[in-house]
């Protein structure tokens, strides 16, 4: 897919709207974690050194249209960025009224998710956004699966349309690992549920070498294969899907290599005490939490061998002490791994954090629900505009 690119603009005297993902967990006024905001900052700078001046536009929470509230300003992200950019950025909540703008200023728009007609994609609204600019540039990749007035209205309207630094780079990164990847493929599909991640495990299926489930999504192919599994979290309606699946892959010499030992509990508590089982011993009342240093050592095993890894989802319950060594192990085998690997989703980027593995990983995506359609194969709509565009 073609499309222009921000970098091979002439930017000098030029207005350039960009819209970035600054959707930042604020409370109380406070940033809890700014890596969104600094993601941006290569799109901003590159466009504030070529002479231009830049307005921005992000969504923040889920605040209602038309209904602003305190807490659905962007104040706080302008502030964090006016500390990152060593300039002050302004927020406008008038900007229809026009924007007075010099050469190396920035300025935000208010919370694009307050405009009446936004999530709808209204044309009227795009055209509003498009108006303000000579350039239009998209860099954020976590909403490229929707089209909205920010994300695609207003690429139709705009006199230029272009792909910024990060969502360029997030394209190439995850093209590389999909189209192309050096082989063996292996992704590693993991979370509570099957039935959100189905569509994606059969896509999947038809392309990697090695298919790693894991969390509820292992426990309810566990049930597919006969295993007992307990009260553990799963989806007994979709383990005809699941067969499906696993028939799919090892009809082309591939596998879902399942856990053979399992760490247990018998309620799902940070205070839970556990208990290692080979599989075949789980009992009715068993919860499984994590999967065993057995099966974690052949995930390792299947990772160290790859060329490619695209990782979505940690295997166990992570966030407890007792039951985290599952994911630790795996994330610290594909960050020794000499593949190439694309992490994305935000249990897995909380998951790569906490273990200290964030420099290791070769690509980590910015984007989650656009993350998993882009691994399905789905047409992204806020790219596809641009490449019509270009």
């Amino acid at each position: 897919m073609q499309f222009k690119k921000l970098t091979d603009l002439a930017l000098a005297g030029k207005r350039v709207l960009i819209r970035v993902d600054m959707n930042v967990p604020v409370k109380n006024g406070v940033i809890g974690d700014d890596t969104r905001i600094r993601a941006s900052l290569p799109s901003i700078e590159h466009c504030l050194k070529a002479g231009a001046s830049v307005i921005l536009m992000t969504h923040l929470g889920r605040p209602t249209e038309g209904e602003p509230k305190p807490e659905d300003s962007l104040a706080p992200v302008a502030v964090r960025l006016s500390e990152l950019l060593g300039k002050t950025v302004t927020v406008s909540d008038n900007w229809q009224a026009g924007l007075q703008l010099a050469a190396g200023d920035v300025v935000m728009l208010e919370n694009v998710r307050l405009n009446k007609g936004e999530k709808k994609n209204n044309e009227e609204l795009g055209r509003a956004y498009a108006s303000l600019c000579d350039i239009f540039v998209n860099d954020a990749f976590g909403t490229a699966h929707r089209a909205e007035a920010s994300t695609h209205a207003v690429a139709k309207f705009a006199p230029v349309a272009c792909a910024g630094v990060l969502l360029a780079a997030e394209l190439e990164a995850l093209g590389k690992a999909l189209q192309a990847p050096a082989r063996p493929l292996v992704a590693i599909v993991a979370g509570s549920k099957v039935s959100t991640k189905l569509t994606i495990l059969e896509a999947l299926a038809d392309k990697v070498d090695q298919l790693i489930v894991g969390g509820g999504i292992a426990n309810t192919f566990l049930l597919a294969e006969g295993k007992t599994i307990g009260k553990s979290l799963a989806e007994a309606d979709l383990v005809e899907e699941a067969k499906k699946v696993i028939a799919k892959i090892r009809a082309r010499g591939g596998n879902v290599p399942l856990p053979s030992d399992v760490v247990c509990a018998g309620e799902f508590a940070e205070t839970a005490a556990a208990t290692l089982k080979n599989v075949a011993e789980v009992t009715a009342d068993d919860m499984i939490l994590d999967i065993g240093p057995q099966s974690a050592a052949e995930l390792a095993a299947i990772v160290a061998r790859a060329g490619t890894v695209v990782w979505n989802g940690p295997v166990g319950v992570f966030e407890f002490a007792q039951f985290s060594d599952g994911t630790r192990v795996l994330g610290e085998a594909i960050a020794k791994s000499p593949s190439f690997s694309i992490a994305g989703g935000g249990d897995t980027l909380a998951a790569i954090a906490k273990f200290g593995l964030t420099d290791d990983i070769s690509y980590i995506s910015t984007g989650g629900g656009a993350f998993l359609e882009f691994l399905e194969g789905k047409e992204l709509p806020a790219v596809a505009i641009l490449a019509e565009r270009a």
